[in-house]
């Protein structure tokens, strides 16, 4: 690898790391909200549009995914050569603008089309982000600040969940898309205007200039060659399989076997993603830190735990018979669900070289979202559909129980990724010491 010390490099200080943490926060809790809305709509556009469970499972996962996950690839190439700000900023632009144009679909295609639109301009985003913290965070921070970026995913839930259930209540479901997406033009601006590029491999003492020779496969071939990002890969992988179709489902789940009503499952989920699932996104990323300092297998297998013990109670939850013991049930399942996020993204950037960061962190998310976001929600609808003749309108209620068996198989592989994530780290050591 050829590289120089990056010229003219800007000042990083730790009010301004925590600053661009808190913006990036916030780009990620706006894709989230744009993503996710269409989970708490799903039963209103149902009723307007008389869509069937897969087809709704197609808009909530694959005419997202596809794209999102396979441009974040180019997109992510670009990042580890070119300015990641300012990919950024275009990226929050064009998915804002394409979830509003989801309030004008007059058809399933022109919706689909919109969604669509929504997952090139979230493609742009996450990649950059995950480098960028780590060319600001070292490694023994790293778990705790992507934990802390990962809030994102579960204020993006809770604002979707509750603008979009009051918003669907008071004035229709197409004003929801309205009202979520134009913010995002505003966010746009303040990260072209307040954010700096931050030198590669800042966090981790190197200083490095951008290698521009680095071949698009480089990262692929990392990956493949580390049996620790492997098992780590799957592992998210299937942890997603499960997570997006709970997320895309749950509000209509309540729905129609717990009498909810939009409103009501807006602000109970809304509350309990946010605060709780915030809640375990910080606690698994200080586990991982607190434990892995004496341990480095803990980075994984604090994951492995958390998704064992979800199993059981999951099963809880969707076994229950009146709301309130549902919701009791799916509570703790919503903070040990958040562990994964922070821990996962970490070891991934640490096992990376920092030339490659980007696009190992939009390998990741290329696998994660095409199988787990385009493929979890759209199972659950197909399972949905198939059950209807046996099961009736509970047969979402058992779609649901089957595929979050799945997360047992999950944290077989985060159990096996830690152990090589021990060995690897420890030969890497070997290599700088």
């Amino acid at each position: 690898m050829s590289v120089s010390q990056a010229p003219g490099a800007p000042e990083i200080t730790p009010a301004y790391r925590r600053y661009a943490l808190f913006i990036l926060v916030l780009v990620y809790t706006s894709s989230h909200v744009d993503r996710n809305i269409m989970a708490i709509l799903v039963e209103p556009i149902k009723q307007d549009m008389g869509w069937s469970d897969t087809a709704l499972g197609f808009l909530s996962g694959f005419a997202f995914a596809l794209f999102y996950a396979t441009l974040g690839l180019p997109v992510a190439w670009l990042a580890d050569r070119s300015n990641r700000r300012n990919i950024i900023a275009w990226a929050i632009a064009i998915w804002s603008a394409m979830t509003a144009f989801c309030g004008l679909a007059q058809n399933f295609w022109q919706l689909a089309l919109a969604r669509v639109g929504v997952g090139i301009g979230e493609a742009g985003s996450s990649p950059p982000s995950h480098s960028m913290i780590s060319d600001l965070y070292p490694p023994e921070k790293r778990s705790g600040a992507l934990a802390i970026y990962a809030l994102g995913v579960y204020f993006g839930i809770m604002l979707g969940y509750l603008i979009g259930g009051n918003v669907s209540e008071a004035v229709g479901w197409r004003y929801a898309f309205f009202v979520v997406g134009l913010p995002g033009l505003l966010i746009a601006l303040l990260v072209r205007m307040t954010l700096k590029e931050p030198p590669r491999g800042h966090a981790d003492g190197l200083a490095l200039a951008v290698d521009r020779n680095v071949p698009p496969t480089a990262g692929f071939r990392h990956i493949w060659k580390s049996r620790a990002a492997r098992h780590l890969v799957i592992g998210c992988t299937l942890t997603s399989f499960v997570g997006y179709g709970t997320v895309a489902w749950n509000p209509a789940y309540l729905i129609r076997s717990h009498g909810m009503t939009v409103g009501e499952v807006g602000m109970y989920l809304s509350f309990l993603v946010g605060i709780l699932g915030g809640f375990g996104a910080i606690l698994g990323g200080r586990l991982a830190d607190f434990l892995a300092a004496r341990d480095r297998r803990w980075n994984a297998w604090i994951v492995a735990l958390s998704k064992a013990l979800t199993v059981p109670l999951l099963a809880f939850f969707y076994l229950a018979m009146d709301r309130l013991t549902a919701l009791a049930w799916l509570a703790p399942t919503i903070v040990l669900g958040a562990f994964y996020l922070g821990p996962t993204f970490a070891m991934i950037q640490t096992l990376s070289p920092p030339h490659l960061r980007a696009m190992s962190a939009a390998i990741l998310l290329f696998i994660l979202n095409l199988i787990g976001l385009g493929l979890g929600p759209q199972l659950v609808g197909i399972l949905s559909d198939a059950l209807v003749p046996t099961l009736g309108k509970e047969s979402l209620r058992y779609a649901l129980l089957v595929t979050m068996v799945i997360n047992l198989w999950a944290a077989a592989h985060y159990v096996i990724g830690g152990i090589y994530y021990r060995r690897e780290m420890e030969a890497k050591d070997a290599q700088t010491g």
